[in-house]
């Protein structure tokens, strides 16, 4: 089944407004026609407003990279996915095996999250990933899989056929080492089969699936050129114009 490809970078804590500012004036022209690839730019949450605004007559989308799974209340220092569905943000990071890692994010909270972001009419992209030594196991994908099956209790199946899942492997994160397209296509066909058993053939064949870790513009058409790779989300690679710009030109 075809599916449109995603390419998403994730800005992670870079960046400042005005930066982001002239990041959005630089490319929000140049980016491929939605029909041929959805572009999405992960900013801090700090510049959302603005990046949102700056974006209104283009075609690139913005998400945010974290929210909380209540809409309003007393959660100092959180932030609403009300207030950010009402900005119009599209998209959701969840899950980030650096949510999981510095901030204690648990399944279950990813969970949360996925259910909150569809309430407020914007789509997850909800990531998952094994360590190193998980990898060196051979247990990467009972883990992967338990990650999935938890994130995505109680969704609907139009709800999952619509959201996006990144499968980003932690030792491949920021260290300039990637997974083999091998590698990433087996995962990222694990996790297909793993929708599958939780749903239908007919969603896992929907969802989109991306990889992330390392990749950059001289790597991922050959990530791009697996059946079960509909995209990738993307770390350092997407801070600079013209790398982010050679990405969507490559997947287009």
């Amino acid at each position: 089944m075809s599916r449109k490809p995603i390419i998403a970078g994730n800005w992670k804590m870079n960046k400042t407004a005005a930066e982001a500012r002239e990041f959005i004036e630089a490319v929000k022209n140049q980016v491929p026609a939605n029909e041929l690839v959805d572009s999405v730019v992960g900013a801090p949450n700090l510049f959302v407003e603005g990046m949102t605004k700056g974006t209104k007559d283009s075609e690139l989308k913005v998400a945010a990279q974290n929210c909380y799974f209540e809409d309003e209340g007393a959660y100092t220092g959180e932030t609403s996915p009300k207030a950010l569905g009402a900005l119009g943000v599209d998209y959701v990071i969840i899950g980030h095996s650096e949510r999981r890692d510095y901030f204690h994010e648990t399944d279950e909270e990813v969970n949360k999250k996925a259910h909150a972001i569809f309430r407020n009419d914007m789509l997850p992209i909800i990531c998952c990933g094994e360590s190193l030594e998980t990898y060196e196991a051979g247990k990467a994908e009972e883990f992967v899989g338990g990650q999935i099956k938890a994130a995505l209790k109680d969704l609907s199946a139009d709800q999952v056929a619509s959201l996006v899942l990144a499968y980003e492997p932690i030792w491949a994160i920021g260290t300039g080492k990637s997974a083999t397209k091998d590698d990433a296509q087996k995962m990222c066909a694990h996790i297909r089969s793993v929708v599958a058993g939780e749903f239908s053939q007919d969603v896992a064949d929907k969802v989109r699936i991306q990889y992330g870790g390392s990749v950059k513009p001289e790597n991922i058409a050959e990530y791009m050129a697996c059946p079960d790779v509909d995209g990738a989300l993307v770390g350092g690679a997407s801070l600079k114009v013209d790398s982010f710009l050679a990405l969507l030109e490559a997947v287009k």
